[in-house]
This record gives structure tokens, C-alpha cells and sequence, in this order.
């Protein structure tokens, strides 16, 4: 106690030096919890809106992610529906639980024959009422990211991109908008050949048949075409309920949205319909592993040839992201760290320097010189405390101001508009972390100074007057 009361002195004995020390690391402190609390936010969205779209864990057949792309027929999970009550029953699972969904992918060309626009599309079958209730999965309570898409609600209704409605011509003033109007609308399809012509008379028959049953203020239809597992086309007629702006121009090119009863019928016909997977969203994102393992010891007992992945697997740019983050959050700690090394070493070698006398002093009368080091390690740290300290004051603040602003931004994942915020209060392992790393870097920035000043011996220590 009586070292710390010394060290506390000798600290503020300069105190225009020990202010500039503090600012220092003050500012410091502050720049590097801010772009935590910023890295934060960034990935806990992206982490959202991942979940919110494929779940935390997803079930396939083994093999479907090494070779079912070009065959996802032939790796279809059977009997989904009897393996679904089996996960949701687990005593482990049951807990964990929030939903689980079947999901069956297609792909195939998407048709809008009157104009004579065609495009491929990516499909997803999805079951909409599920499909709603993980767009509503939102543990860390982020603003701005609410669900407002309503359900699918015809059996035939599908829900596509902004650039495939573009891309078809469904961009007008009876459609369903989203999407820049073509300014040349063709009144004719066009044939090139007699492939064409066949499937464009297939295309004609399954619109006509859907048109008879039509309401008058029926959406805009579309011809999706798909091979069923057989090999054979299949074709049929879709209502375009809506038109959905995603966070990725491949999604918005690509992705179409259905009932997962279409979906079947494109890829199975009259067949036996499966699913490519069954995707299962947690409560929590720390029960992954948990759930993760109760699932492969579940499938192991049953004799199932499945396999699990989590939405880090499955989401290369997630984990990509992540690294990233990491990577530069080290990098701004270890540049803020080296600043804040330095400028203590900096000030306790001018310390040393102004207290040769003192020092040779206290070692004649009997002070020993760990207790010499010991002391000048004492007035690093408690600098590097009391700066720290400050700087995390700081950063609440501005966190505090910044997040009330109402300041938006556009997220890379996010097609809309976002509150910004700075994710801070929610991560003590952030505050804390950097509260004792920049502590122990001024500690260890004064131990060379407190090294020197121990190892002086006394006569020349006595010589400075």
C-alpha cells in the first residue's frame, strides 16, 4: 500500500507530462473499442441475416454438398417429415429448438413467354409460415433488421428476385414492383428452333390452364422449367406474388422463392417428393456445437447416412468475414499497443533521468532494487490504469451519442437501409480484454526504465545533483 501511495505521487508530480501520457493512451484505448464495437456489429448482422436465411444447422444426405449440385435429385432426404418429429422429440434437440423447416433446391429457366424473356433461375421450396418464423429469429436484439415480408399465399405463388422481375419484364405498373420497367416490351416470343417451339406450346398450355382459374386482379405469371429426376422437362405455371431485393446482386439474379409442394413437382414429378435438406434454427447461437453433436449421435443411433453442417460451413464469406475482422482488429491493437509502449517508455526514462538523486538515495539507505523496479513498474501501470479507464469513459460516450444519432447505413448483407450502431455495451469481453491488454503493455513498457534505474549503482546515482 505504501508503493502505491509513493508511485501515485510520483505520478502526479508532473502532471503535464502524465496528461499528455494519459491522452495518449486515452485516444488510443478509445480508437480500438470503438472499431471492436463497430467489427461487432458488422458481423453479429451478417451473422443475422444468415441464420435468419438458412438456419444455425442444416441436414443433408451424405455426399449432396460434394455432388449433389449436379444431381440433387438423386441425394433428396426420404421420409423428411417422420425425421423432422424425430429431431424435434430428442430430450437434447427439444430445448435447443426453435425451427425446423424442410428445403427442397431446384434450378432450371424461369420464362415469361409473352414477351419472350427468359432467364435460369435457383429455386428454394421452403414452407412460408416456417420461413416467417426464422425471419423473426433475432437474439441480439438489433434495430431495423424486422421481417416484412408476409408468407407466401397461393400454392403456385413464388417470390423472385429484383433482377429476374427485371430481367422478365415484370417491372410495370400491374406488377408487383421493385424493379426499373424494360423500356422495350416484345409482344411476341421469340423461337428459334423446334425445342423452342415445343416448349414455348408446353409453356402456353400450362399458362392457359391456370389463367381459366384466374382471378381478375390475378399477379403476373411465370413458366418455370425444370428436369425432373428422371431427366424429363417439366413445366409449370407461377404467380408472382412479390418481388424481394436481396443483399447480393447473385441473389437477385438468381433466386426464386416457392411453396415447398412446387418444388417438388419441378424436380419429382409424380414421384416420391423429398427434400435437399432440413434446415434447423436455435435459439442460441452458442448451442451450435451442442446441437450439432446431439444430431450425429441421434443419426448414428438410427443408422441414418446423413450429414451436418453449421452456417459457418455453409456460408464461406461468413467465416471469410470473420478472419478478416480478426485480422484487422489485431493488426489496430498491435499499432495502438506499440504507441502506447513507447510513450510510457518514453516517460519513464525522463522520470528516471529527472530522479538519479533520489534513486541513489533510497538504494544507500537500504532500499532493495526489486523494490526500486517494482516501484517504477507501479507508476507505468497506474498510468496505463487511469489513461485506459478514460478511454473506456470515452468510448461509452460516443457509443452512447452515435448510437442515438439516427445514423443509417446499408449493411453488406442488407439490400435496405440500417440504423448504424456501435455494438459495445452488449460485449464486455471487448472492454475487458482491452482494458488489461493496454494496462499491461504500460507495465511492461516500464519495466526497462525500472530495470535501468534499479541496476545504477549508487555512487553514480549520487553524483546527479
Amino acid at each position: 500500500m505504501l508503493n502505491l501511495s509513493i508511485a501515485w505521487r510520483n505520478v502526479c508530480r508532473n502532471r503535464r507530462r502524465t496528461g499528455i501520457t494519459t491522452t495518449t493512451i486515452a485516444l488510443g484505448a478509445a480508437a480500438l473499442l470503438l472499431l471492436g464495437a463497430l467489427m461487432n456489429y458488422v458481423v453479429l448482422e451478417f451473422q443475422t441475416s444468415t441464420v435468419r436465411r438458412s438456419g444455425h444447422v442444416a441436414v443433408f444426405q451424405s455426399g449432396y454438398l460434394l455432388y449433389g449440385a449436379g444431381s440433387p435429385a438423386a441425394y433428396g432426404i426420404r421420409d423428411y417429415a417422420a425425421l423432422m418429429t424425430v429431431i424435434r422429440s430428442d430430450p437434447v434437440m427439444k430445448p435447443l429448438l426453435r425451427v425446423a423447416t424442410p428445403v427442397q433446391v431446384v434450378a432450371g429457366v424461369a420464362g415469361n413467354y409473352q414477351v419472350g424473356a427468359s432467364k435460369t433461375f435457383f429455386g428454394q421450396g421452403v414452407i412460408p409460415t416456417d420461413r416467417l418464423g426464422m425471419l423473426t429469429w433475432n437474439q441480439h436484439e438489433l434495430e431495423g433488421i424486422e421481417a416484412k415480408n408476409s408468407p407466401l399465399a397461393r400454392i403456385d405463388g413464388v417470390a423472385v428476385g429484383s433482377g429476374i422481375a427485371r430481367i422478365l419484364h415484370l417491372c410495370d405498373s400491374a406488377g408487383p414492383g421493385g424493379c426499373p420497367r424494360h423500356p422495350l416490351v416484345k409482344t411476341q416470343p421469340a423461337v428459334s428452333s423446334p425445342q423452342d417451339e415445343e416448349l414455348v406450346a408446353l409453356s402456353q398450355r400450362e399458362h392457359a390452364s391456370n389463367i381459366d382459374d384466374a382471378p381478375a386482379d390475378a399477379a403476373p405469371r411465370i413458366e418455370l422449367l425444370a428436369a425432373t429426376a428422371g431427366g424429363a422437362p417439366n413445366v409449370m405455371s407461377a404467380a408472382v406474388e412479390r418481388v424481394d431485393a436481396h443483399g447480393a446482386k447473385e441473389l437477385n439474379d438468381n433466386l426464386i422463392v416457392m411453396q415447398l409442394s412446387t418444388a417438388q413437382r419441378l424436380v419429382y414429378g409424380r414421384g416420391e417428393p423429398r427434400a435437399t435438406a432440413i434446415n434447423i434454427q436455435l435459439q442460441r447461437t452458442e448451442d451450435v456445437p451442442a446441437a450439432r453433436a446431439a444430431l450425429q449421435r441421434l443419426f448414428k443411433a438410427r443408422g441414418l447416412d446423413l450429414e451436418v453442417r453449421d452456417f459457418v460451413e455453409l456460408n464461406s464469406l461468413y467465416a471469410q468475414t470473420q478472419a478478416f475482422f480478426a485480422f484487422l482488429f489485431g493488426f489496430v491493437a498491435l499499432v495502438i499497443g506499440a504507441i502506447v509502449l513507447f510513450t510510457i517508455m518514453n516517460t519513464m526514462s525522463m522520470s528516471v533521468m529527472e530522479r538519479f538523486s533520489e534513486i541513489g538515495t533510497a538504494r544507500a539507505l537500504g532500499v532493495q532494487r526489486s523494490s526500486v523496479r517494482r516501484l517504477f513498474i507501479l507508476e507505468g501501470a497506474l498510468q496505463g490504469l487511469f489513461g485506459v479507464t478514460v478511454g473506456v469513459v470515452l468510448a461509452v460516450l460516443i457509443v452512447f451519442v452515435v448510437n442515438r444519432s439516427g445514423l443509417v447505413w446499408s449493411p453488406p448483407t442488407s439490400a435496405g437501409v440500417l440504423p448504424f450502431r456501435l455494438y459495445l455495451f452488449g460485449n464486455p469481453a471487448l472492454i475487458g480484454g482491452t482494458w488489461l491488454l493496454l494496462i499491461f503493455v504500460a507495465a511492461l513498457a516500464a519495466w526497462l526504465p525500472a530495470r535501468r534505474a534499479s541496476r545504477m549503482p549508487i555512487v553514480d546515482a549520487l553524483r546527479h545533483v
